[in-house]
């Protein structure tokens, strides 16, 4: 069983065979997968590790940073090319104190978790190309049975 936090009330939810496409949380009824990053908070950050066991790519950015900037559509690109397996978190340097929890030392950053532990770390500016190789690359590293990519 698949477990994922809802991007809008960040509760648990459990996901069965069907489309994960078309899955709604069943406490807050909201589509569990919209194909874009999710702007998330430590609170939020945190429920996104605890309950899910896909993937969950972080991108650690600041508005002030012109390469964070400059990536985010790329990131936002991924996201509609690899969800629903995989989870797009953007989470803020300056508003949230996860980065610095997590040893974050240059934006943007890039940290790829399954099943709530860091399995790779990527800084600096990447573009559309080497953000899907190098996802699918670590991707394919991760001891998970359902297809990915």
């Amino acid at each position: 069983m698949i477990g994922v936090a809802c991007p809008a009330c960040n509760r648990g939810n459990r996901l069965g065979a069907g489309d994960r496409n078309l899955a709604k949380c069943g406490s807050c009824g909201e589509r569990l997968f919209i194909k874009a990053p999710i702007d998330v908070d430590d609170a939020a950050f945190a429920a996104h590790l605890k309950f899910s066991s896909l993937p969950v790519l972080v991108d650690v950015w600041a508005q002030w940073c012109g390469p964070c900037r400059m990536m985010a559509p790329t990131f936002a690109a991924a996201a509609a090319k690899f969800e629903p397996n995989v989870r797009f978190l953007k989470l803020n340097a300056d508003e949230t104190r996860a980065p610095a929890e997590l040893g974050v030392r240059g934006i943007p950053a890039l940290i790829l978790f399954h099943n709530g532990r860091e399995v790779a770390r990527q800084a600096g500016l990447m573009n559309g190309a080497q953000l899907e190789t190098w996802l699918k690359s670590e991707l394919a590293s991760l001891p998970i049975s359902e297809n990915l990519s």
